[in-house]
């Protein structure tokens, strides 16, 4: 049996939004791979740097690039527990990822609300990977912030 699957590093990403939420921060974890190996680790960062930009996704591709010592994350696959935003997705397009794998939708900001096509045309795409324990993390953190 394959012991890396898409739940398998999807848990890995769940344990980065953890470390987000006990910071404070919106609880959005990420992780990148290439052949099997987690080659970046992170979670958003926005109100630790105070930077609107840190998101998750952004700090991945960044480590990612940095770990492979070029731009462009192809044979790359994005681990992430909130689908990206446009932003995001943008910057996934530039780096030309090979697959963005996601836990919860996000209606209110995900790039997948726009009805034009953001990211890399060869860019695969799975969505809904332990979706449940993605969207709660963020509910309850969202919950808990309105009381």
């Amino acid at each position: 049996m394959q012991p890396y699957t898409d739940e398998y590093f999807m848990r890995e990403a769940l344990k980065e939004a953890q470390k987000a939420l006990v910071l404070d921060e919106v609880p959005v974890g990420a992780i990148v791979v290439a052949d099997n190996k987690i080659i970046a680790r992170t979670h958003n960062y926005t109100e630790h740097l105070n930077d609107v930009t840190a998101h998750a996704e952004m700090q991945a591709i960044t480590i990612a690039a940095n770990a492979l010592g070029g731009k462009y994350l192809t044979e790359c696959t994005l681990y992430v527990t909130l689908e990206p935003c446009v932003m995001c997705a943008g910057a996934l397009a530039w780096s030309q990822i090979t697959k963005i794998v996601y836990g919860a939708s996000d209606k209110k900001r995900g790039y997948s609300m726009l009805q034009q096509a953001v990211l890399h045309p060869k860019t695969t795409v799975v969505s809904g990977v332990l979706e449940q324990e993605c969207s709660e993390i963020v509910t309850q953190f969202f919950r808990s912030k309105r009381r």
